[in-house]
């Protein structure tokens, strides 16, 4: 007997809007790194079954931003000093790879849509739309890329890492001592003027150069970011020991 797969269409829609629905809140900093995802609280407040937040619990443990365990339920993805260390590591070495696959098929508006973001990061005073400007941005310089593998595994380290470059960027943009708030505009200019020129060697330089300053800074600094993710000891000892 074939089963009608209307159901099955309903509850895979049902599961990518919670799915949706979270990877929100916790890209948005609004569940903190450790903390506790209920899920009959969740499927509750959402007006749905526990299936669909099961489903969706695994689509963002696919993406990293989850992280399940036998009877110990579902948390978001918090990282060690190490994993940090990694993560940047990683993209150190495969950005400048996603660049250059893109920079050479890069079109004259998107050299447009490059200088209007940088227009719009001028006058940025809010953490999160800095944050959204700033992927916007490397987004962009790699639109022309033919490596799907690539950017996959970019987009979730970004993902996972997110909620720790937030803690970083709000303590950048509020201290001095950090570096000021405004070093990432002057890298963004050197990337900028170096993919306008083609020039793709200098502009993986710049790329390398800005990703290791905001490695460095969350290894260096990483002992004043606790106590701003909230519930769950977002920020686990490996990195409040990493300045020491």
């Amino acid at each position: 007997m074939i089963k009608d797969p209307a159901p099955l269409a309903g509850q895979g829609v049902a599961s990518q809007r919670v799915a949706d629905i979270l990877a929100e809140r916790i890209l948005s900093g609004d569940l903190a790194p450790g903390a506790r995802i209920k899920q009959d609280e969740l499927a509750d407040e959402l007006s749905t079954s526990r299936i669909p937040v099961r489903d969706a619990l695994r689509m963002l443990e696919a993406r990293g931003l989850v992280t399940m365990r036998a009877n110990a339920g579902a948390r978001v993805t918090s990282l060690t000093r190490r994993d940090l260390e990694v993560s940047y590591e990683i993209r150190e070495r495969i950005e400048p790879l996603l660049l250059a696959d893109s920079v050479p098929h890069l079109t004259d508006q998107d050299i447009a849509d490059l200088r209007a973001v940088m227009e719009r990061n001028e006058s940025v005073t809010d953490v999160d739309e800095a944050i959204a400007l700033g992927r916007e941005f490397h987004w962009i310089t790699y639109r022309r890329h033919s490596t799907p593998l690539l950017a996959q595994i970019v987009e979730r380290v970004w993902d996972t890492t997110q909620s720790y470059r937030r803690a970083y960027m709000k303590l950048a943009m509020g201290n001095t001592t950090t570096g000021g708030s405004r070093t990432h505009d002057i890298e963004h200019q050197l990337l900028f003027d170096s993919i306008a020129k083609r020039e793709v060697e200098t502009a993986q330089a710049a790329l390398v150069m800005h990703i290791r300053r905001t490695r460095i800074g969350l290894v260096r600094y990483g002992h004043l970011l606790s106590g701003t993710g909230g519930e769950g000891a977002p920020y686990p000892s490996p990195l409040l020991d990493a300045a020491e």
